[in-house]
């Protein structure tokens, strides 16, 4: 959906990428696009890991495009369960890392594994863990809980003390919404937003202060995108959705949303306006 952008002058608001697997892009790949993408007005964007190779990836992107990537070390829930030795050396990297990174993340919750139930007392305990170091680090927390998930991870990070944390590609029932926006933690939407209702009405019950839009690139998205390949391009059809369903200028959801990313992920304002 592209709808009246309301902003004459759209084309100079800068937008963040609040989530993407920004390791799963080629070299090659990445090479041509992240200048097209800059030149877009896409000022950064928060690459988040699968593991401990895609940590290690992720980190490499980082000192590769400094002032364009930020980077968050984690474990994706929908694998099999790590071995031990693989936490270990995520900790430690995250640790010995810690100045270099924006987040912890992404972790959480299995629940689209079929394996899911037979994890879920192990991937808790792991949330639990990487909840106490977010707490300890003073990191945010990257979180991957949806539908019936989104509650228990609410409460394994709010025992740990967690007070910074991002509840990506948010599928929730409308209370549990409500208690996160409550503890002043923030959600994100994906480009799902431009053909989906259920997006739509997240869209419209998250504070704009609290509202982040990504693309969880480079995974597929339908509607308008069918076919095409994820990029932060997106995200301006995304605001332009946003804008259009709460009445407002693109500029102003444009802008909430980038202030709102930089506040939760340290990014420096002059980052976002090269």
């Amino acid at each position: 959906m592209m709808g009246s952008l309301g902003e004459k002058n759209w084309n100079d608001t800068m937008l963040i990428d609040a989530h993407i697997h920004l390791d799963q892009y080629s070299d090659t790949e990445l090479d041509k696009c992240i200048p097209e993408w800059q030149a877009a007005r896409v000022g950064a964007v928060i690459a988040v890991s699968m593991n401990l190779a895609s940590a290690h990836r992720t980190l490499e992107l980082k000192k590769r495009y400094p002032d364009f990537v930020y980077a968050a070390i984690g474990y994706h829930p929908e694998q099999p369960f790590p071995h031990p030795a693989e936490i270990e050396e995520i900790f430690s990297l995250i640790k010995q890392e810690k100045e270099k990174l924006c987040a912890i993340g992404e972790v959480g919750l299995p629940y689209y594994s079929p394996h899911a139930g037979a994890w879920a007392e192990a991937y808790g305990e792991l949330l639990g863990q990487f909840a106490a170091l977010a707490a300890e680090t003073d990191l945010p927390l990257v979180l991957h809980a949806v539908h019936d998930k989104a509650e228990p991870a609410l409460e394994i990070i709010l025992a740990q003390g967690v007070c910074k944390a991002h509840f990506h590609w948010l599928k929730a029932p409308d209370d549990v919404i409500d208690r996160i926006i409550r503890c002043g933690y923030y959600i994100s939407l994906t480009p799902e937003v431009c053909y989906r209702k259920r997006d739509q009405r997240l869209a419209l019950r998250v504070p704009l202060s609290g509202l982040l839009l990504e693309t969880d690139g480079p995974w597929p998205h339908s509607g308008p995108f069918t076919g095409k390949r994820t990029t932060p391009l997106f995200l301006r059809d995304s605001v332009a959705t946003v804008a259009a369903l709460r009445g407002l200028a693109f500029a102003e959801v444009a802008a909430s949303s980038t202030r709102a990313t930089q506040k939760l992920y340290g990014i420096p304002e002059a980052c976002s306006y090269m």
